[in-house]
C-alpha cells in the first residue's frame, strides 16, 4: 500500500471531531489582489501562532495511559515546537523539544514557557532525527514528527474542512484552489484531502524547494546541501516523507518558489493591508499571488500558516 494511502479524508474529519475545543476556527477573510477576490485562512491566529496546535493535538490525544506517562519528543524550529508543547501541557503530558540553535528567540522562549524542556542542536552539522530518536530511547518517550506522521497530517488537514464551512456559510462556493506554505508539506497534503475538488498550489522559498523538485521528478529528493539562508525557518526542511510526497503526488499538486525579497514584500503587504503579523514562512502564498507567480484569480483560498517572527525582524522588514 501507498504511504499516501495510509491517510484519508475521513482520518481528517476524525480528527476535526477529536481535536474539537482544542483548537479555534481561525478568520477567513476577504482580501483583492490585483482586483482579484481571493481568500485568506488566517492560522496565524490559531492558538500558538501557527497551524500547528491542529495536528499536535489530534496526535497526543491517542496516546495511550502509559506513553502519555513515558512523554513526547518532538523536534522542530519553532512551530511544530510550540503547538507540541501546549497540547502537551493541557494533558499533562512531558514534552521535550530538540530545536535548532539558530530558531527565532520568540519561538525558543515561548515554546519554553509552555513548559517544555528544551535541547538545542546545529542544524547545519547535527541530525535533529537522531538526536530526537536517541533521547526518546532513553525515556522511553514517543517522537512526534512535525509532518511524517499519519495522524499530524489529518489535524493539520482540519483546516481545510474549516475552509469548506466557512465559504458555505459567507454564500460562497467551494475554492477552485488553495495556495498552501509548503515545508514538510503536512499542511498542503492535510488540505489536498480535505478539500478533494480544489486545485492545490503549493509555495516553498527558493532554495528550499525539495518538494517543488521531487513532484517534477517524480520521487523524493533532498534540499542541496549548500541551500542558502532563507527568512522562512519554519520552511527549512531538509526532505520530506513518503506520506506528505505521495498525498500531493497524488492530487497532482503544482509547486512555485517565492524569492526572500517577494516573502518581504509580503510580509509588509499582509500588515499595510490587514494588519495581520506574519512569519515570512506563513506568508509564502501571499507572496507566490502578489508576485505573480501564481495568478490571482476568485475562487482562490490562501493560507497564511504562521504568525511568530521576532518584533524586531518584523519592523525591520516594515521598514525596507
Amino acid at each position: 500500500m501507498s504511504d499516501a494511502l495510509l491517510v484519508t479524508r475521513d482520518d481528517v474529519l476524525a480528527a476535526a471531531e477529536r481535536i474539537a475545543g482544542l483548537v479555534i476556527q481561525t478568520p477567513l477573510i476577504e482580501t483583492r489582489i490585483l482586483g482579484q477576490k481571493l481568500w485568506f485562512k488566517c492560522e496565524c491566529l490559531q492558538t500558538g501562532g501557527a497551524f500547528k496546535l491542529r495536528g499536535a493535538s489530534n496526535r497526543l490525544l491517542q496516546l495511550s495511559a502509559e506513553e502519555r506517562k513515558a512523554g513526547v519528543v518532538a523536534f522542530s524550529s519553532g512551530n511544530h515546537a510550540r503547538g507540541v508543547a501546549i497540547a502537551a501541557r493541557r494533558l499533562s503530558i512531558p514534552a521535550l523539544i530538540v530545536m535548532p540553535s539558530d530558531a527565532p528567540q520568540v519561538k525558543i522562549d515561548s515554546t519554553r514557557a509552555e513548559g517544555a524542556e528544551i535541547i538545542l542542536y546545529d542544524r547545519r552539522t547535527e541530525d535533529r532525527i537522531a538526536i530526537a530518536a536517541r533521547i526518546a530511547a532513553e525515556r522511553g518517550a514517543v517522537v512526534v514528527p512535525s509532518f511524517d506522521d499519519v495522524a499530524i497530517v489529518a489535524g493539520q488537514g482540519t483546516a481545510g474542512l474549516e475552509i469548506l464551512d466557512q465559504l458555505a456559510v459567507a454564500g460562497e462556493a467551494p475554492p477552485r484552489r488553495v495556495v498552501v506554505p509548503c515545508g514538510g508539506g503536512g499542511l498542503a497534503s492535510g488540505i489536498a484531502l480535505a478539500c478533494p475538488d480544489a486545485e492545490i498550489n503549493i509555495v516553498e522559498p527558493e532554495g528550499w524547494h525539495d518538494m517543488r523538485r521531487s513532484l517534477e521528478l517524480g520521487r523524493i529528493v533532498p534540499v542541496d546541501a549548500d541551500a542558502p539562508p532563507t527568512l522562512c525557518d519554519a520552511l527549512q526542511t531538509a526532505v520530506v516523507s513518503p506520506i506528505t510526497f505521495g498525498i500531493l503526488q497524488a492530487r497532482k499538486a503544482t509547486a512555485f518558489a517565492v524569492s526572500e525579497s517577494e516573502v518581504a514584500a509580503a510580509v509588509r503587504w499582509a500588515w499595510r493591508e490587514h494588519e495581520l503579523i506574519v512569519e515570512p514562512g506563513g506568508a509564502v502564498a501571499i507572496a507566490a499571488l502578489l508576485s505573480g507567480r501564481i495568478i490571482a484569480a476568485e475562487g482562490t483560498v490562501a493560507l497564511v500558516s504562521g504568525g511568530n517572527i521576532e518584533p524586531a525582524l518584523h519592523d525591520a522588514i516594515l521598514k525596507c
